[in-house]
């Protein structure tokens, strides 16, 4: 084997530990990497499991303290009933019922006004049936015509105080509500014309009556219980105050079913015990 031969062996075999060592290195490489990439999902695996498991604990805990807040603010049974007392000026309107009554109920009402109405004549009766009549609570009535919806309820009112002033005023005001679809939609001097015939119906005296509506003689006592109203602060009718001066006045909005008003002066006539 001459010397050329030699080395070209001796070539041949470095390449091969080369090509071995390179093999190798690169083995070694693929499997670094590949231990990497499982250390990496492991370890975003744990983080996001923990993550999740922090998460929820706050999570927890947030609940449990906004139910604590919620129960906390929660108003009693006693708050939802029995709201803030006012006292509230009688005046001198019609009254019904027993002097001697411990609880007396302030409506502030628009004749003209359709759940006015309705309190009217479906409310209102029972009321009387169960409180006025039993001698347990007394009530009055005062005006607050709500003129720019209502432009026939500030005659409607005048007429009322004319019939009071002939002591008719209850049975006047329950003939104006229970036929206000006849006079409220018609103009102002049609609507006088009917508050007229009701007094005719009533045996008022006529010519006492129509003086006192025609002369407009009863506005200003209407203006007045329209300007207490506004600063008990109503905005709409009816309104209601039940109680007395010892004990405040609860105001009652809107036409309320029965058991509303019932609940609100048991309470009233409770705390007066």
């Amino acid at each position: 084997m001459d010397s050329d031969e030699i080395d070209s062996k001796q070539t041949q075999v470095n390449a091969g530990k080369i090509f071995i060592k390179k093999s190798l290195l690169i083995s070694l490489l693929v499997l670094l990497i590949l231990v990497s990439l499982v250390a990496v999902i492991f370890a975003n695996s744990y983080m996001t499991l923990k993550s999740e498991q922090v998460t929820k604990s706050e999570l927890k805990e947030i609940i449990t303290k906004l139910e604590s807040k919620i129960s906390e603010n929660q108003p009693s049974e006693q708050q939802i009933m029995q709201p803030e007392p006012v006292i509230v000026s009688l005046d001198n309107d019609p009254i019904i019922g027993s002097s001697d009554a411990s609880i007396t109920i302030v409506e502030f009402s628009d004749f003209q006004c359709p759940f006015c109405a309705r309190f009217q004549i479906e409310t209102f009766p029972l009321i009387l049936e169960q409180y006025v009549d039993t001698g347990k609570v007394k009530f009055t009535y005062r005006d607050f015509p709500i003129q720019q919806s209502h432009p026939n309820a500030m005659p409607a009112a005048v007429a009322s105080e004319c019939a009071h002033e002939q002591n008719k005023y209850w049975e006047y005001q329950n003939e104006l509500f229970e036929k206000q679809q006849i006079w409220s939609n018609v103009e102002v001097a049609s609507a006088i014309i009917n508050f007229k015939e009701f007094a005719a119906r009533l045996n008022l005296n006529q010519e006492q009556f129509d003086s006192c509506l025609n002369s407009g003689k009863y506005i200003e006592e209407v203006m007045m219980d329209l300007n207490d109203g506004k600063s008990y602060g109503i905005t709409g009718t009816p309104t209601f105050f039940i109680g007395n001066e010892n004990t405040g006045f609860v105001k009652i909005t809107g036409a309320q079913p029965f058991e509303s008003f019932k609940n609100t002066i048991d309470s009233q006539i409770n705390a007066e015990k």
